[in-house]
């Protein structure tokens, strides 16, 4: 029997304080039913948890938990020892049940924070992983609004037209960088948005990707670019408009933008070079690594942004990152049909 995974051992940490959504909550309750482990783990998590049942629901003071929070992170870095004391002794405390006074609330919040901890392997732990995970995520969400803001803005400029630039059949569009007149990359009517000052530079690199950059340049140094001046400065991938249509108007049931693909995380940096990319399963399952593979963030033509732990959205079984019927790649495919979402690169 395989030992659990880090990412095994936060569902079941999740599913025990109830932060799981609905499919995580099933995935938790068959992995505890079929893995021993799992059984054996979810029972002494909620051993430990089971004081927090008998307590009464009070109001909780402004700022208690990230004061606790705070005060236990300061200890593990200043003194760690003293921390390790506060572990052994956090284990083996007893909890005064229906008790009104506060200090027992922070001796069982350092509690949890001590259990999370257990987890990972140090001081900060599960719990921390899933909270700045989750920031990530939300300020990725926000990115994604701010970027159909300025989306809409350019439209209400431009008589209605997304941000296009004109491209023959057959152009490449995974030439991220390049920065040629002739240059027809899927991220360059992106720039616009920046070049005309509808969105900045930072909009478009995702809080969740550890091997992006933020872009410093001001308005007049834009004016310099065709493009993003490379992939690490761009982290999602956009809608390539079917071969029937010209990319027209916002349409509100469409997938505009993602977090970026994970079939073209690496391009050639040699633009001359020829592209071509064969599709293997693991491509075909893989999320968007921006959120460490555990899902991606969508925005739609309403403005609307949903995380998605599949490829493909509520409204449609289509994966988003594919064509329909395309197992090798070269840069220039477009889909045939609009209901064909295919975001890249």
């Amino acid at each position: 029997m395989r030992s659990l995974s880090n990412q095994q051992k936060q569902l079941l940490f999740d599913y025990c304080i109830g932060l799981t959504p609905q499919e995580e909550t099933a995935e938790a309750e068959a992995l505890i039913s079929s893995n021993e482990e799992a059984s054996e783990l979810y029972a002494q998590l909620k051993s430990a948890f089971l004081p927090l049942e008998s307590l009464e629901l009070e109001p909780c003071p402004d700022g208690l938990v990230e004061r606790t929070v705070w005060r236990l992170r300061k200890l593990a870095v200043s003194s760690p020892p003293q921390f390790e004391q506060l572990i052994a002794a956090e284990k083996t405390r007893k909890v005064a049940l229906k008790s009104r006074f506060w200090g027992k609330r922070i001796a069982i919040a350092a509690v949890l924070l001590i259990v999370g901890a257990a987890f990972a392997g140090s001081y900060n732990g599960i719990i921390s992983k899933y909270a700045r995970q989750k920031s990530w995520r939300q300020q990725c969400q926000i990115q994604l609004r701010q970027i159909w803001q300025a989306i809409n803005s350019y439209s209400n400029d431009y008589d209605g037209q997304l941000p296009i630039l004109a491209a023959a059949a057959g152009e490449p569009w995974w030439k991220v960088g390049y920065q040629g007149e002739e240059n027809h990359s899927n991220t360059r009517p992106m720039w616009l948005l920046v070049k005309h000052e509808y969105s900045r530079p930072a909009d478009f690199v995702c809080p969740g990707s550890n091997r992006a950059k933020t872009l410093q340049l001001n308005t007049l140094q834009a004016q310099n670019y065709n493009d993003f001046p490379g992939r690490e400065y761009m982290t999602y991938s956009f809608k390539i408009n079917c071969s029937s249509t010209s990319g027209g108007k916002l349409t509100c049931r469409k997938v505009l933008i993602a977090d970026l693909s994970p079939l073209f995380e690496e391009l050639p940096r040699d633009y001359s070079t020829p592209f071509r990319l064969r599709l293997n399963r693991d491509m075909l399952t893989l999320n968007s690594i921006n959120h460490r593979r555990r899902g991606q963030n969508v925005l739609f033509g309403d403005g609307r942004v949903e995380f998605i732990k599949t490829r493909s959205t509520s409204l449609s079984e289509d994966d988003i990152f594919t064509l329909r019927d395309t197992d090798i790649y070269q840069g220039c495919e477009l889909p045939s049909c609009e209901s064909d979402f295919f975001l890249a690169p």
